[in-house]
């Protein structure tokens, strides 16, 4: 058998996807018009509510994380409103470039890439633009395994100024607490093929009360991603569109699963698999791209070494049947990401660090086998010692 036939993914998205939403998948269609789909709807956007922290609405949207970024940006924002974007990676940029085509005023502040923003930064941006109608944050950056501390930003944005706080959480809700209506987050979004399990395709709104006004005086032309639209079919117990039907079943298990484990639980596997990613790593002498203070519990980034490069570690695994992602933009070549989110549990992990230890033998870097599973083993060790306390 090839390792064709086996690959185990551990990249940040599409992440896997388990046996029990897989099944759930796989269930007869329905009418996306009929009584069970009206159910299973409300049921969704209900129980969405507790993943993102809101006691808002949450709309499930037919499209990818990127279809929820746009909706996100064309709903609250008119041509030739200034903006600011805090842009620390790939998908902050992202963000900018949604909004420069939209012929937005885009204020980009600019952060290292690897690193957090920090309130102060922001503050003295907001000082600079008193103008500011929006601003865009990334709670986790996927291309970089920063987690930007999205509540203390949102405060000194409410500090300085009216403008809305909308949030990009696609590679954090259900793997972080994002606690939008806590932190005073007015649009969180989030993509269905990261911590939530499922297949790509489906994408989840929530907007909050203040930002509502914004958006129904908005003039600004819009169709598919109207919110609008959303909200007045969610009040009808439907979509204003065509939804996928199966995705919909494969995300009501999914959240059956999280409630089953319990969402603090949920949250603290994360920390704990990203934590004994990041400790392996040093144990095996890689250096992380990110400060602990601001690791990600969703992905970890990690620098090529002096005798090997991240692509060539990547090709390595994979030929030993464990994908992981590569950097993006400028961080191209240079970097390497393991997702650790959604349906990965600790015995997934070690089985990729062991691989990923096979794969610097394989270059002939490696200095001592076993080091890496070691010092994962010992942070899952003593976290359930502490839990058992």
């Amino acid at each position: 058998m090839s390792t064709a036939d086996h690959v185990h993914l551990r990249i940040p998205g599409p992440t896997p996807v388990p046996w029990r939403i897989q099944t759930a998948m796989s269930r007869p269609a329905i009418g996306h018009r009929s009584k069970e789909a009206s159910v299973l709807i409300r049921d969704i956007s209900r129980r969405l509510r507790n993943v993102f922290g809101t006691s808002s609405p949450v709309f499930p949207v037919s499209g990818s994380g990127t279809a929820a970024l746009e909706a996100a940006a064309v709903n609250t924002v008119r041509p030739g409103d200034k903006v600011l974007v805090v842009v620390a990676g790939a998908f902050g940029k992202r963000f900018a470039d949604i909004l420069q085509r939209m012929d937005a005023e885009v204020v980009r502040l600019e952060i290292p890439w690897g690193s957090p923003c920090e309130p102060d930064r922001l503050a003295k941006e907001l000082d600079r633009h008193r103008e500011i109608r929006a601003v865009f944050l990334t709670h986790c950056e996927t291309s970089t395994g920063v987690l930007h501390p999205v509540g203390e930003l949102a405060e000194t944005i409410r500090q300085r100024s009216d403008a809305l706080v909308i949030v990009d959480g696609v590679s954090s809700v259900g793997g972080a607490p994002l606690n939008m209506d806590e932190r005073g987050i007015d649009v969180a979004v989030t993509g269905s093929q990261k911590a939530l399990m499922l297949p790509p395709g489906l994408a989840a709104v929530a907007v909050s009360p203040r930002a509502w006004h914004v958006i129904e005086s908005n003039p600004r032309p819009r169709y598919y991603l109207d919110l609008l639209m959303y909200r007045h079919s969610l009040e009808q117990e439907t979509t204003p569109f065509t939804p996928p039907v199966s995705l919909l079943f494969g995300l009501a298990e999914s959240l059956n699963m999280l409630e089953e484990e319990g969402l603090q639980e949920v949250f603290r596997r994360h920390e704990r698999l990203g934590k004994m990613t990041r400790r392996a790593l040093e144990a095996l002498g890689i250096r992380l791209l990110t400060d602990e203070s601001c690791a990600s519990p969703t992905v970890t980034a990690a620098m090529g070494g002096d005798r090997w490069t991240a692509d060539e570690l990547r090709a390595e695994m994979r030929n030993l049947g464990v994908v992981i992602a590569g950097g993006q933009g400028r961080l191209k070549g240079r970097i390497f990401r393991i997702g650790h989110m959604g349906h990965c549990h600790e015995p997934d992990l070690l089985a990729a660090l062991g691989t990923l230890e096979t794969a610097l033998a394989r270059l002939g870097v490696l200095s001592e086998p076993g080091a890496g599973i070691k010092a994962a083993q010992e942070v899952w060790i003593a976290d359930v010692q502490r839990v058992d306390r």
